[in-house]
């Protein structure tokens, strides 16, 4: 028997946005390794400095730090290769496998602040689908919390923003989501402290299910317990 979700979310969608890293899978141990060392080698506080890098582009994060002398396009390939060579404790979130393959190809996608190659690594190391349709950091001139990601895969979907949900997990993300004018879901699969969020939000994807209308608009309907 399924429940229906709270108030909000009896709408149909056209189409799912999903972030990648702490959404659909946990790649935070690896990823914290990479820029513990990138930022130890910069002289930064590593503690102070880790909290601010999750869910923004590589090149955005150091380009907001305006270290002298640091050229943020060359930093970022080489976080990034550092990243793509260590996988070794990526994991998928809880359920996100199966909801994921429940889903019409044609109808989700991933929306990510990491590179292609990255991406596709992690997904690989995960064991989850690599999707049909992706967004990634070249694809964008401006990463989260600009809506423009958001907005591109909604486009390359062929749906509005208005008609996608946005599944995120950070506070850029989600405010890319909203800017963009589509609903959101908060995936705290990975979360230490509880956020603030107005928003319905999922601890797993082993709490939901999806229902597709005669009218092949899909519906979020929650798992009994």
């Amino acid at each position: 028997m399924s429940l229906p979700m709270p108030h909000g979310f009896e709408k149909p969608f056209a189409a799912f946005l999903f972030d990648m890293d702490g959404t659909i899978l946990n790649s935070i141990r690896a990823a914290e390794r990479a820029w513990s060392n990138w930022a130890r080698r910069h002289g930064l506080d590593v503690d102070d400095f880790l909290p601010k890098m999750h869910g923004s582009r590589g090149i955005d994060t150091i380009t907001r730090l305006n270290l002298p002398g640091v050229d943020p396009v060359h930093e970022a390939k080489l976080v990034t290769e550092a990243e793509i060579a260590d996988v070794s404790d990526v994991v998928p979130i809880s359920g996100a496998a199966a909801f994921l393959s429940s889903l019409p190809p044609d109808r989700w996608a991933i929306v990510t602040s990491s590179p292609l190659r990255l991406a596709h690594r992690r997904l690989e190391a995960a064991g989850l689908p690599r999707p049909k349709f992706m967004v990634t950091a070249e694809d964008v001139t401006v990463g989260k919390p600009d809506p423009q990601c958001y907005i591109l895969g909604a486009e390359r979907l062929g749906v509005s923003t208005h008609e996608c949900l946005v599944f995120e997990d950070v506070a850029a993300g989600i405010a890319a989501g909203e800017a963009a004018g589509a609903d959101v879901m908060v995936v705290t699969a990975t979360h230490q402290h509880k956020m603030a969020t107005a928003h319905p939000s999922l601890a797993s994807y082993d709490e939901i299910s999806i229902r597709i209308s005669a009218e092949h608009k899909m519906f979020i309907v929650a798992n009994a317990a």
